[in-house]
């Protein structure tokens, strides 16, 4: 079987600010698919954005465009090796021009940090303890708390 590729569609209000955006988050603009009204943003093999002219997305739905500035459709996640790593590319981010919403969720087992490209589209990066991500936080927890029993 064929693995699946998503195509997340992102609307933009400058094209060429969300390029210059996303290559400096370190993904690539696949210029086979990139035109004045749209680019192809290669996460990885399987993952690509197509960050659209909010007037070409509305050309795929009769529903509203929201501006994501004022409004949250929806909040697309990325895990990260290491709390070092979410840190770096909110850093890459911040750089290339994007915003951090709000302060960083440490959860113990989960460690996230939100950062908004210019046109208010949410991107979240997080890291999360491999016993949480395998057996559920609340195994990671008591396996915390069970370490912290002994010390």
């Amino acid at each position: 079987m064929t693995a699946t590729s998503i195509f997340v569609n992102l609307p933009t209000n400058d094209l060429e600010r969300s390029k210059a955006f996303y290559e400096g988050l370190g993904f690539r603009i696949n210029p086979l698919f990139t035109d004045e009204n749209a680019a192809c943003v290669v996460l990885d093999e399987n993952i690509y954005f197509m960050v659209l002219t909010r007037e070409y997305l509305g050309t795929f739905t009769d529903k509203q465009i929201i501006d994501p500035k004022t409004h949250a459709q929806t909040s697309i996640s990325f895990t990260r090796d290491s709390r070092d790593e979410v840190d770096a590319v909110l850093v890459k981010g911040l750089a290339a021009g994007g915003t951090e919403p709000r302060e960083a969720q440490d959860y113990g087992f989960m460690y996230s940090r939100d950062l908004e490209d210019p046109d208010g589209n949410i991107l979240g990066f997080l890291y999360m303890d491999q016993v949480a991500a395998e057996k559920g936080p609340e195994a990671y927890m008591a396996e915390q708390g069970a370490g912290q029993a002994t010390a």
